[in-house]
């Protein structure tokens, strides 16, 4: 099984990253939502949505919102608050969902550059491609990866509801592994996370390949200038260019 399958239908993935409040998901959905000041009848995705954090702030703002993720207890959890504008559904972001049918698509909070092959990378911008409309808005919200490479924390300690976490990094092949480990009611547990170190340089050579014209490039949550040693994170808007 993928990592990432096993990983991301844990309860103790939710109980480590927990800490990423619905204040940081509205302080990024509120300023790129007045950025782009969309049409009213605007229809959105959250791809990868987790437990719709995100897709909530949006949907919040009356727009016809869905929210996708390939953990079916994620989206279990994000359907536990419904509202009339909002569906979520398990789904795999290789495949195309709903063809030609949103003017934006978000993917936020480094949730891309799980996969193995970078074949998978291509094949998941390309269903993006198809899931837009003509015209249509992607945002990706990713990780600096320079700023990871030259400021990785090798070891960590994270102590949450009794439960302590330890938490290694290392980088090879250009990607930064992590591993957990931790012990909970007698058990010992152990899980990995791997994510692709994608630069700018990547997803140019990337959108290039799959059809997008990169608009803006933003360095962190209020969407100002990328700095590429110093910026946290690394947010592409692009528009679909091909119909």
């Amino acid at each position: 099984m993928p990592w990432y399958k096993e990983w991301f239908n844990s309860p103790y993935y939710h109980k480590l990253y927990g800490g990423r409040d619905k204040t940081e998901a509205e302080q990024l959905v509120s300023n790129l939502l007045d950025f782009f000041n969309p049409d009213s009848k605007a229809v959105f995705l959250d791809l990868a949505c987790g437990k719709g954090r995100h897709a909530r702030q949006i949907a919040n703002r009356g727009f016809v919102t869905y929210g996708v993720d390939l953990s079916s207890e994620s989206i279990l959890a994000a359907r536990s608050e419904p509202l009339i504008n909002l569906t979520f559904d398990v789904h795999d972001m290789r495949q195309v969902y709903k063809a030609n049918t949103f003017d934006y698509i978000f993917n936020l909070f480094t949730s891309f550059g799980y996969f193995d092959s970078e074949n998978d990378t291509i094949l998941t911008l390309n269903s993006v491609n198809s899931e837009l409309k003509s015209q249509g808005i992607f945002v990706q919200d990713y990780f600096n990866a320079n700023k990871v490479i030259h400021q990785l924390v090798p070891h960590e300690l994270k102590s949450i509801d009794g439960i302590d976490f330890e938490i290694e990094k290392h980088i090879a092949d250009k990607r930064v592994y992590k591993s957990i480990k931790f012990k909970d009611q007698g058990y010992d547990y152990r899980f990995c996370e791997q994510v692709s170190l994608y630069t700018l340089d990547d997803f140019k050579s990337f959108y290039k390949q799959t059809g997008f014209e990169i608009l803006h490039v933003f360095g962190d949550y209020n969407l100002g200038h990328f700095n590429e040693l110093e910026s946290d994170r690394l947010i592409l808007v692009s528009k679909k260019s091909n119909s």
